[in-house]
């Protein structure tokens, strides 16, 4: 009796356990689902994006998404979930500040505070910190 069982488990054992050939077809089946829904997902985002840009009336500008011509915007990878930012960009030393408290470290594009307070005839000099 006891090896009628000892061979039934066997049996289910042999059952449970996949080839790696079946394990690799089970992550392609599981890839070419998360791509489907990645895809899902970003055309949502990206319509609430255009809704709140179509909203508030935002331009390239606005966005800092005017490259200069021929320089293409750099790619940054994303960060794996709780991973710490990188030191340097983890608190960058104010430079410039302006009467309502906003601040901009010297590095980067312009905000777009700034840009407009030099467009209406002010000197980058008087919001130099210290």
């Amino acid at each position: 009796m006891a090896q009628g069982r000892f061979q039934s488990l066997r049996d289910d054992w042999t059952l449970m356990t996949k080839t790696y050939l079946q394990v690799m077809k089970q992550i392609q089946g599981l890839q070419a689902e998360a791509d489907k829904l990645r895809h899902k997902e970003i055309k949502g985002v990206i319509a609430r994006i255009r809704e709140a840009i179509d909203h508030y009336g935002l331009t390239a500008a606005d966005l800092s998404l005017d490259a200069k011509p021929g320089r293409a915007a750099p790619a940054r990878k994303p960060r794996k979930a709780g991973a710490a930012k990188p030191a340097a960009a983890a608190r960058a030393e104010v430079k410039f500040r302006d009467e309502a408290g906003r601040v901009w470290g010297g590095r980067g594009p312009r905000p777009k505070w700034l840009r407009e307070a030099i467009a209406s005839g002010r000197k980058l000099e008087e919001f130099k910190v210290g």
